[in-house]
């Protein structure tokens, strides 16, 4: 993983600064253990992971070298009721990247998923912990199967789970999807910053 390369795509505020590990538990247990000792849209990007987890703790599989396992650091200074839309938003960008990089229709299933077609292609975890009279801390994890073959998915979700190589029968840098995917996050959280909820909703609903 070549982070200067990340660094040099970075157009906005998210993912000027980047923290990479080799191996952690999870990016999102790292993040949000920095707490308040981390900007506002600093990245975590691990390599690997031992525990990856998704919605409800369910595990996710997170081999070296081959996929994207990233957390993203933010502090919105919105009322608690529009928090949902991070996860709206961070879909949105997701899909936005990975088809202008890939050529995939790529599509969104409720709350979380990234599609290609019936198959998983990737997921997103925000997780948000409040503190009176603080801003929230609220961090995106995402997750995006990008040079897994088909035989490296376990057997219980070999029919349910693809990746982009498996897909376009091509592999990626991951390096020039994980810095579109961070401009694309900049944008929609920008717009989401200045209260342009519909705009949001409505593209999230084109890629529904």
């Amino acid at each position: 993983m070549d982070i200067d390369a990340v660094l040099l795509r970075i157009k906005g505020d998210i993912g000027k600064q980047i923290v990479f590990y080799d191996t952690v538990s999870s990016s999102n247990t790292v993040a949000l253990g920095l707490d308040n000792r981390a900007d506002e849209g600093t990245v975590i990007i691990a390599d690997s992971q031992e525990k990856g987890r998704g919605r409800f703790g369910r595990a996710w599989v997170s081999p070296p070298g081959a996929n994207i396992y990233m957390s993203i650091i933010l502090r919105p200074a919105v009322a608690a009721r529009h928090l949902t839309l991070l996860t709206i938003l961070s879909a949105v960008a997701c899909a936005c990247a990975l088809r202008g990089t890939t050529g995939l229709t790529v599509s969104v299933k409720w709350p979380n998923d990234l599609m290609s077609f019936d198959k998983k292609i990737g997921g997103i975890l925000t997780e948000i912990r409040t503190i009176r009279n603080e801003l929230p801390l609220a961090v995106v994890g995402i997750g995006v199967n990008v040079n897994m073959e088909g035989r490296d998915f376990p057997l219980s979700i070999r029919s349910t789970a693809t990746s982009l190589m498996h897909e376009t029968g091509r592999s990626f840098h991951r390096e020039s999807i994980i810095s579109e995917i961070l401009n694309e996050m900049d944008r929609w959280y920008k717009a989401f910053q200045a209260g342009l909820w519909q705009a949001i909703i409505a593209e999230w609903q084109r890629f529904s």
